[in-house]
């Protein structure tokens, strides 16, 4: 099965305007790659904001050095980028900087300043500079 589905828009004659479409069956799973396409994780599961419905994060399976360092790391979306001929997406991120990158609870993810570390320490454009999703308080 395709990474990636290409189909008509509904709104538009067919053939004329193609939207790339990805099912979230193809995204759990997927493998990552380094720079140099070196395989190093797996996405195991998506980080979508509720307000925006944004997907923002793919919280990487990443098995360090005969798994020496196993573990989940939070990788911003926009660190990612497909490629259709591995069926997967790579990253800027060699397997040393996913490993050394911040660690995360679930309380992370309400900590802004945690956010913003780990889109440094990516280099990656933090989502709130994007347009993407507000800080709300509940």
């Amino acid at each position: 099965m395709s990474l990636l589905r290409q189909s008509a828009s509904p709104t538009s004659p067919a053939g004329r305007f193609k939207v790339n479409l990805i099912s979230s069956e193809h995204i759990d799973n997927a493998a990552v790659f380094d720079p140099c396409g070196k395989e190093i994780g797996q996405i195991d599961h998506l980080m979508i904001d509720m307000a925006s419905g944004r997907l923002l994060y793919a919280v990487v399976d990443f098995c360090g050095f005969v798994c020496l360092h196993p573990g989940h790391h939070p990788m911003p979306w926009n660190a990612l980028k497909v490629d259709k001929g591995r069926r997967g997406y790579v990253t800027d991120a060699s397997q040393e900087l996913v490993e050394s990158s911040p660690g995360y609870s679930d309380e992370s993810w309400m900590d802004r300043e945690w956010e913003t570390r780990v889109h440094q320490h990516y280099h990656a454009e933090p989502y709130l500079r994007e347009g993407g999703a507000k800080a709300t308080t509940q």
